[in-house]
């Protein structure tokens, strides 16, 4: 225990920071006397679960009792302020957590307290105790002596007996906001009569994350490195956390996707030994301070908890990227912090992911994650085309729009011309691609899992292989059936997919446009069944659905519809057959099951 926590440790109820809730219960329940026979608090580390157990003992058998604070003047409450009260046993479970340790504590709850009014029993981390020592305890919680009472302590609520929990009064302790606890720190540094800074007291409270305890001993530990006062890069430099210099380089990288600059930062961070956990915590708490800046403007600022230098330089970085870009990136961030803690190589899981955030616009369109302007890669969107053309609106191109419809404010991405490998007929002219099939939509899948998400919502299928020329230059084909559009086409479009969209026992089938329904002709009924069933099917719909158009149906039928066979029409078909028959006369074989035996 560091010299501050020791210290500075609340005495009174008053003096604890936080849990106002299980303060005020417990302080009425001394002033008017009316206490359980256990209690049990739960929670993370450094709440003051062991510290207001002790208050409440203190105010129980306080000579000024009934009362809802101790007095700390009395020699019982001098003597429970030193350790040394008789009538308060404090036990460590974690190592008199046997069913021993409990019988001898039932034999010192028969007798009478000597000096206070109550024997209280506080029994920290008691989720350490045996299964033997819990059920040698439950009558005892149950139905203690008069004037005991028993208080346990744990951060592990979860490894209690249902039973345990029943026979108690349950208090949930809950972790102190970061604002309150850089007041309790102000508190602790004023009365030591020391100058600090308000961002070094920020840092530490959001470094404890809500334990009042780690926030003490953090701050010991930065008080030990700085020299009369406490700054804030001095607190950075003590505790290996990244100053703002370090996450206003990393967004300059980002937002121009320099990629030699971010190398280098990162490069910053690893050679400085930083912790790699904060420094995605804080990452993550940048980008969402620039979301809700972007989003809100000024009016968010004081639920950020920033002064209002920082507050505005970052709304001015906010502006550098798109709602879009915000959004993803953060996602991305809070997605990869477990990722990177855990991996194997957590220099290169780091290194991922920044990559990641910088070339996200080159990885997908940032106008596929919705809202945001098209990113310089996307083109205008190709106009539809007019109802008293010469052609229909079906097909993959209208599909993309009409079909999905999941993105509409997604600007479509038109890929240059390509040369084709054959002159194109005047019934056939190409097809306009859909905007899913850009090149920079196609490598997310690969790059980022997570940012390619959105853009599966809205392209369910790839592009096909055939090349294909610029829109603009022919009018889009027919998609209806009986058009330019058959079966030999259809084969050649699947095989183009170079086994993205491959359909097992398609090749095997015989297929028959009949008006606006595609019917497939199977061999027999296991055929049929494979190409009915399944992803098998789910795909083939799909890939109909591109060729022909989102109308065209698909039904299946099967050449052979004999009944299966059984075990013994084939064994009479056997029998009966000329071969067999020659056989068994050869071979003077009366015995048929000689010749074809059962099975």
């Amino acid at each position: 225990m560091s010299s501050l926590t020791a210290k500075y440790r609340p005495r009174r109820f008053a003096e604890v920071a936080g849990q106002e809730a299980v303060k005020a219960i417990l302080s009425r329940a001394a002033a008017t006397g009316k206490i359980a026979p256990a209690y049990m608090f739960s929670g993370t580390r450094g709440v003051g679960k062991t510290t207001i157990a002790r208050i409440f003992a203190k105010a129980l058998n306080c000579e000024k009792a009934p009362a809802p604070e101790p007095c700390n003047e009395c020699a019982l409450c001098r003597q429970a302020n030193a350790g040394s009260a008789v009538d308060i046993i404090e036990i460590d479970a974690a190592s008199h957590g046997g069913v021993g340790d409990v019988r001898a504590l039932k034999e010192d709850v028969g007798y009478a307290p000597l000096e206070g009014r109550y024997k209280v029993f506080i029994i920290d981390e008691a989720h350490m105790l045996s299964t033997a020592a819990f059920n040698a305890l439950l009558k005892t919680l149950e139905e203690p002596p008069a004037r005991v009472t028993f208080i346990l302590a744990s951060t592990e609520a979860h490894k209690f007996p249902a039973t345990i929990l029943s026979r108690c009064q349950h208090y949930v302790f809950k972790m102190l906001p970061q604002a309150e606890l850089a007041a309790h720190l102000e508190k602790i540094l004023q009365a030591e009569g020391l100058e600090y800074e308000p961002g070094a007291v920020r840092i530490i409270a959001r470094r404890g994350a809500g334990s009042v305890r780690d926030s003490i001993s953090l701050l010991g530990q930065a008080l030990a490195y700085s020299v009369g006062a406490l700054f804030e890069s001095e607190v950075r430099a003590c505790l290996g956390l990244a100053g703002q210099e370090v996450f206003f380089a990393l967004m300059e990288a980002i937002a121009t996707r320099d990629l030699p600059l971010l190398s280098r930062t990162l490069r910053q961070v690893l050679d400085q030994g930083l912790d790699l956990g904060f420094f995605l915590r804080e990452l993550s708490g940048c980008w969402r301070n620039m979301f809700l800046l972007r989003q809100a403007g000024e009016a968010i600022v004081p639920e950020l908890g920033l002064p209002a230098e920082e507050a505005a330089q970052w709304r001015d970085w906010a502006g550098r990227f798109t709602p879009a870009h915000i959004h993803a990136c953060w996602q991305m961030t809070l997605d990869g912090q477990q990722r990177v803690i855990k991996s194997l190589e957590p220099a290169q899981a780091l290194e991922l992911l920044l990559l990641n955030l910088a070339c996200l616009p080159d990885l997908l369109p940032l106008s596929a994650l919705g809202g945001g302007p098209a990113s310089p890669q996307s083109a205008p969107p190709r106009p539809a085309p007019s109802r008293s053309g010469p052609v229909s609106g079906s097909g993959p191109a209208a599909s993309s729009s009409g079909a999905s419809g999941a993105m509409p404010n997604a600007a479509p991405v038109t890929p240059p011309a390509a040369p084709s490998a054959a002159p194109a007929s005047p019934s056939s002219p190409p097809v306009a691609p859909p905007p899913w099939q850009s090149p920079a939509a196609q490598p997310m899948a690969q790059a980022h899992p997570e940012a390619a998400a959105p853009a599966e919502a809205a392209a369910p299928s790839p592009a096909p292989a055939t090349p294909m020329a610029a829109p603009t230059e022919a009018p889009v084909r027919s998609a209806t059936p009986g058009g330019s559009r058959s079966w030999e086409g259809f084969l050649e479009f699947v095989a183009g997919k170079n086994g993205s969209g491959s359909v097992t026992g398609l090749t095997q089938a015989k297929g028959e446009i009949c008006g606006a329904e595609l019917v497939l002709t199977c061999h027999n009924a296991t055929h049929s069944g494979m190409m009915e069933n399944g992803d098998n099917n789910v795909r083939l719909r799909r890939l109909v659905s591109e060729y022909f158009g989102p109308d065209m149906a698909v039904a299946f039928t099967c050449v052979d519809r004999e009944p299966v066979k059984t075990d013994g029409l084939i064994q009479r078909e056997m029998q009966e057959h000329p071969v067999v028959q020659r056989v068994r006369e050869t071979f003077e074989c009366r015995d048929p099951a000689l010749v074809y035996p059962r099975r």
